[in-house]
């Protein structure tokens, strides 16, 4: 069964309702034999695209992943890009910002990580925390030392969360203009998967280390996260720069969802490999005359 992107994509101006948006859906591949097969030929074309990319270096690609704790983000970019070149491609994870970087606009820590045309950034997490995490626990706005703070009531917020998410779509705007693809995606986890998965790494003495606290309490606030990442969707999916939301219970049919999201978006790029001229064609004929000698 093809894979059509258009599926998972959010449109402009949807009204995102997580709550019917599915989190396991039929899976694209028969058996796990075919699964690895798919995501192989996958990976293979990735590969080749980057290296396109690189070559023509007019474009850069931005890949933007955001979701709940256990929603394997960290799968989906080990997987989907093992095959592309490590020095065409680089990964960013972005943690709770540091105290320089809180002395900067929310922006500036991920701008300064942008990648360069002919290669290919991936975001494990973005500036997009700052109106996801940030929303669920406003109390974080305290130590931005924002010129002019915030309603302290909650639900007086609205027009300071509109005022990010504008920023955030014309940084994304002024990204595409300038040659840069940006792919976002939610990799959308049902809550009781995400138990099973915290079940795992505890019982797995191999998995503790991925386990903290903090992931369980974070979980209390999972209808708050939902409403978060609603508005999110909702307000920065545009045509440009899309969001999709992307069934992530079954791992394997994720990384296929993704990996052929990116494809598209790569071959649907005006790339060519550089074309030699006459002269630079004659000089390299002389060369290959003095090397045959």
């Amino acid at each position: 069964m093809k894979i059509d992107p258009h599926r998972f994509r959010i449109k402009p101006g949807d009204t995102v309702r997580l709550h019917k948006l599915p989190t396991e859906i039929e899976p694209f591949f028969d058996s796990k034999k075919s699964y690895k097969k798919l995501l192989s030929d996958h990976v293979d074309q990735l590969s080749a695209l980057q290296q396109l990319l690189y070559a023509s270096n007019r474009h850069a690609i931005l890949l933007i992943f955001q979701a709940m704790d256990a929603a394997g983000k960290d799968g989906v970019i080990k997987h989907v890009m093992s095959g592309v070149n490590p020095q065409g491609c680089q990964v960013f994870s972005f943690k709770h910002p540091s105290a320089l970087e809180q002395q900067h606009d929310f922006l500036w820590r991920t701008t300064r990580n942008l990648p360069e045309r002919g290669r290919i950034g991936i975001f494990n997490r973005s500036y997009y925390e700052e109106v996801l995490i940030t929303r669920v626990h406003p109390d974080i706005l305290t130590s931005e030392a924002l010129p002019d703070p915030p309603p302290d009531n909650p639900h007086d917020m609205g027009a300071f969360w509109d005022t990010r998410y504008r920023s955030i779509n014309d940084l994304e705007h002024h990204l595409t203009l300038n040659g840069t693809r940006i792919i976002k995606f939610f990799l959308h986890l049902s809550k009781d998967e995400q138990r099973k998965r915290f079940l795992a790494r505890i019982d797995d003495p191999a998995k503790n280390w991925k386990f903290s606290t903090a992931d369980i309490e974070e979980r209390g606030f999972w209808d708050q996260y939902q409403a978060a990442y609603e508005a999110c969707l909702d307000a920065t999916s545009t045509a440009e720069a899309p969001w999709y939301v992307v069934p992530a219970d079954d791992k394997h049919n994720a990384r296929l969802i993704v990996s052929q999201i990116i494809l598209d978006t790569l071959t649907a790029l005006d790339m060519n490999y550089p074309r030699t001229d006459h002269a630079r064609r004659a000089a390299l004929l002389e060369i290959r005359k003095q090397l045959l000698a």
